[in-house]
């Protein structure tokens, strides 16, 4: 029966988003009614006040969507709590703006702010019933994870911190022959290939396909490059066009430097006070310098200062080797912790992308160091300098600090491929609810930090 719902499990992940949301204009559309219609210059009858609800619903719907609100199922259950705060505080600053013109004075802010309570009492309360008839509907799927020359403990370990929705009961090596593997794949719900080479690794995703067994995949460059080809139908043979123009078009770098220069502008004043807190606390703290400054990598390679909030104490890296951060980083302040666990270390470098060093969204700079060590064991690395680095990226949001150079290059490289204005505006408000999300700082092992910095020697 369990296996029978897995067709229906977007049916009810969507009916749970419109029951969520529904139930939120509800409760908004009474608290215009008893609360704010009357306090407007001409309230609104029957079908202005109808507009209101449509406009709170599409604006919960837009911010949830921009959030990662709506995958239940996909994302941990506090990931979804976070972002379902996140929208119902943005929806409801939305909804009080129009209310206070449409008034043309302030209004009272209370019944907004006990709506917001409500909301997001209401969300938890619901995000909580669909994850745990998720958990009952649809439980872990049973999976074979399939290897070639690398052991799979690195795949393993990150799909066994999901047990919600993994289970690894079994690994085999390609060595064993195709047909050992189709006995083994016809024993799970699921089948993992990691870092197999294209041939056997075609063989079995057609495999799996006929046998409707779900089949994941680890990626190569070579993959995300064929996702971002487009689609010719000129002849009865379907052809795959890669432009392959150099990273962004004309027209959508005018548009994205505008955005950048627009944006940071408004941040810089609006975050002005935040500034002039952490310079003063970084310099009555130990008395050094307020800002870091480091050379890094932006598009077509050229080389650039970077400015932060210095979080670590002066003359962190002595002998002049890059030490790359650890977890529990002795290095780090007690400001620094502060800084950089609110990211407020990194707003210095919104003057960096006023000047055109960096863009809002974009791969992250590296370290020059890092980047000749990376290019040097993977060819591909300077790809992602096709683009300005960025202030926020694919590869901060969906990676970690401490996410390997190989991983990092396919997300930044998904970003290029896939540019869209859309898709740096749903980006930067993503970067909201990282702010929130611990795992996403976590700084290299000690043993990987040494390892980077022999290598560097």
């Amino acid at each position: 029966m369990k296996k029978g719902l897995q067709q229906y499990k977007r049916l009810i992940r969507y009916s749970f988003i419109l029951l969520l949301i529904l139930g939120q204009t509800a409760v908004f559309y009474y608290c215009w009614m008893s609360e704010y219609n009357s306090l407007i210059i001409l309230p609104f009858v029957q079908k202005g006040n109808m507009l209101m609800a449509l406009y709170y619903f599409l604006m919960q719907l837009m911010f949830l969507y921009n959030f990662d609100g709506l995958k239940f199922g996909y994302f941990k259950k506090l990931h979804i709590f976070i972002s379902q705060i996140l929208s119902v505080i943005c929806t409801n600053i939305m909804i009080y703006l129009p209310i206070c013109l449409l008034s043309a004075r302030f209004v009272t802010v209370t019944p907004i702010i006990l709506l917001t309570i409500f909301d997001i009492i209401f969300s938890i309360c619901v995000t909580s019933l669909i994850e745990f008839i998720f958990s009952k509907c649809f439980p872990a799927k049973r999976l074979l994870v399939i290897y070639d020359e690398y052991q799979p403990d690195s795949i393993v370990e990150k799909l066994n911190s999901r047990k919600d929705k993994f289970a690894v009961e079994k690994t085999a090596s390609i060595s064993l022959g195709l047909d050992e593997i189709c006995k083994l794949i016809n024993t799970v719900e699921g089948v993992v290939i990691f870092d197999v080479h294209s041939e056997m690794r075609n063989k079995l995703i057609k495999i799996c396909y006929e046998k409707n067994i779900r089949a994941y995949s680890t990626s190569k460059v070579s993959d995300i490059l064929i996702r971002g080809a487009e689609s010719l139908h000129l002849f009865d043979t379907p052809l795959l066009l890669f432009r392959n123009q150099g990273g962004l078009s004309f027209e959508q770098r005018f548009i994205k430097r505008t955005m950048d220069i627009i944006i940071s502008l408004i941040l810089i004043v609006i975050l002005s006070p935040f500034m002039l807190l952490s310079a003063i606390a970084v310099k009555l703290y130990d008395g050094g310098p307020v800002f870091f400054r480091q050379k890094r990598s932006t598009i077509g390679g050229r080389t650039f200062m970077i400015h932060k909030f210095r979080s670590m104490i002066v003359d962190a890296e002595k002998d002049g080797n890059p030490i790359p951060a650890t977890e529990a980083d002795p290095r780090i302040t007690p400001v620094g912790k502060v800084l950089r666990f609110t990211r407020m270390d990194e707003l210095p470098q919104l003057f960096d992308i006023l000047k055109g060093d960096m863009s809002l969204v974009g791969p992250r700079p590296e370290r020059v160091e890092h980047t000749r060590k990376y290019t040097k064991d993977i060819p591909e690395f300077p790809y992602r300098l096709k683009v300005r680095a960025g202030l926020t990226g694919l590869a901060q949001l969906y990676g970690k600090y401490n996410t390997s150079a190989y991983d990092k290059l396919q997300l930044d490289l998904m970003y290029i491929q896939n540019y869209s204005l859309l898709l740096d505006i749903r980006l930067l408000f993503m970067t909201l609810k990282v702010i929130f999300i611990k795992e996403s700082t976590e700084g290299f092992s000690k043993e990987k930090s040494l390892d980077i910095k022999n290598c560097e020697k």
